[in-house]
């Protein structure tokens, strides 16, 4: 299962949980989470399911596509575990980053990988690095390298704990993010009148009762789950929060297979969230169908609204979708909607808000756009159709993965190519067709490999913006 050159998964893992152990995070979540994440990048590779249950023994093909399921909102954004690490400013942020970069990497040698796989691996590695302020990691597929390693001038593990963010850095952070203006503002509210309240209290003042729980309603891929992330840390920093964790959850983390279940699972999920913030995608889920919420998912929704209740000085909880599913979930039950008083909406982001997300995405991933290409992009989003179920930032972010993999199929043939070849995406690596050759054996293998509409992501993903 290993390539020539690179760690197999099994070796990435281990590496992985000894960062994990130096940074006290418990050893069977930061598996649990590799794994997913790993599931996540290879699950279009036949043959992976077997690979991967060979380093988690008595494992199912079910069990790896449900991981896979689990991961995807990792593909273009921090583990829950990093997230989590960067927030604390742990000393152990890099390394972890880099061990989830290398287990990227090592993903790429499940089953037989495709050229999606490759492009999935390398944007995953890059946000990882990218969110701990790591240096960036290009992933190709056969074989796949290992990330340096870090010398002892370089380690981390010694230095003191970094001081948390501010409230005015993040907010810089959420004004650095492209498009998004009316998000902005209205958190940018939020912050004052939270702030306020927080003074008045100090001052021995009488102060209403303000809601801080939130409603994010928007299309895909719009920026809620990187928004998200930048409220639970300004929470923090106001001191409405102890920890200022996100956890990340959606239908199906909430709900067990058996009535009585759902509750104990609710609840261990929300006490895990506790001192943070516990973002719900697709939170209608609980409460759709034709008949309104299934018995599953009312239970759910009580625990939930019973826990938010006596968490409520330290929990903040977020809930995320479409605008019109989302207030009828909010309507369904009465607790939710005296606890949920404050929505706000994420616009679809615009031509050239596309553009400059991809462009960030690129750099991130330490490959360049050449002009023809950028304006390949633009007419790829005039010939695409927009509705509910366009991507948005995640679009961008399928796209670049797409042209990852065709950009090393176009390189495969290249003994030793120039730094240059290794990062210029061009024009024809975003096209869905590849390129007129001669040989028709050249042809890459993979019918759609750069379909970057041929996604199976469902969840949010914290690179949309």
């Amino acid at each position: 299962m290993s390539g020539e050159g690179g760690l197999s998964l099994q070796q990435a893992l281990a590496a992985l949980l000894e960062v994990a152990v130096r940074a006290g995070v418990e050893e069977n979540r930061a598996r649990t989470e590799a794994l997913s994440l790993a599931a996540a990048l290879a699950e279009s590779a036949p043959g992976a399911p077997a690979d991967w249950a060979t380093v988690f023994p008595g494992a199912t093909t079910q069990d790896f596509f449900d991981a896979a399921v689990r991961g995807r909102r990792w593909r273009g954004a921090p583990t829950a575990v990093l997230t989590e690490l960067v927030t604390a400013g742990s000393p152990e942020k890099i390394p972890y980053a880099e061990a989830l970069a290398e287990l990227a990497s090592a993903s790429c040698t499940l089953g037989e990988p495709t050229m999606r796989v490759v492009g999935n691996a390398s944007v995953a590695a890059a946000a990882q690095l990218q969110a701990a302020g790591a240096r960036p990691l290009q992933v190709v597929s056969t074989p796949p390298p290992a990330v340096a390693a870090v010398g002892k001038d370089e380690t981390v593990g010694d230095k003191p704990q970094e001081p948390a963010k501010t409230v005015d850095e993040l907010l810089a952070e959420l004004d650095e993010l492209t498009g998004l203006e009316r998000v902005k503002r209205e958190v940018h509210r939020q912050v004052a009148v939270l702030r306020v309240e927080k003074l008045r209290a100090e001052a021995g003042l009488k102060s209403p009762t303000i809601t801080r729980h939130l409603v994010f309603v928007g299309n895909p891929g719009t920026g809620k789950t990187t928004v998200a992330r930048l409220v639970s840390g300004i929470y923090k920093a106001l001191g409405l929060l102890s920890k200022g964790q996100l956890v990340e959850v959606d239908r199906s983390e909430l709900v067990a297979g058996y009535l009585g279940q759902t509750a104990t699972k609710t609840a261990e999920v929300v006490a895990s969230a506790a001192g943070g913030v516990l973002f719900i995608d697709e939170a209608y889920s609980l409460t759709a169908g034709d008949l309104g919420a299934d018995q599953y998912g009312r239970e759910a929704v009580d625990t939930l609204v019973k826990e938010m209740e006596d968490r409520r000085d330290d929990l903040v909880v977020i809930v995320a979708g479409y605008p019109e599913p989302m207030a009828v979930f909010i309507a369904a039950n009465p607790g939710l909607a005296s606890r949920f008083r404050t929505t706000i909406s994420f616009d679809d982001y615009s031509d050239e808000e596309l553009t400059d997300i991809l462009s960030g995405l690129t750099e991130g991933a330490d490959y360049e756009l050449v002009p023809e290409a950028l304006d390949r992009f633009r007419e790829i989003l005039t010939e695409t159709p927009r509705g509910q179920s366009f991507g948005n930032g995640r679009f961008a972010r399928n796209t670049l993965e797409a042209a990852i993999g065709r950009h090393a199929w176009r390189l495969r043939d290249v003994t030793a190519p120039t730094t240059d070849q290794l990062r210029q995406i061009l024009a024809e690596d975003l096209s869905d067709d590849p390129p007129a050759s001669k040989d028709p054996a050249s042809e890459d293998p993979e019918t759609g490999v750069g379909d970057s509409s041929d996604v199976t992501d469902v969840h949010e993903q914290g690179v949309e913006a």
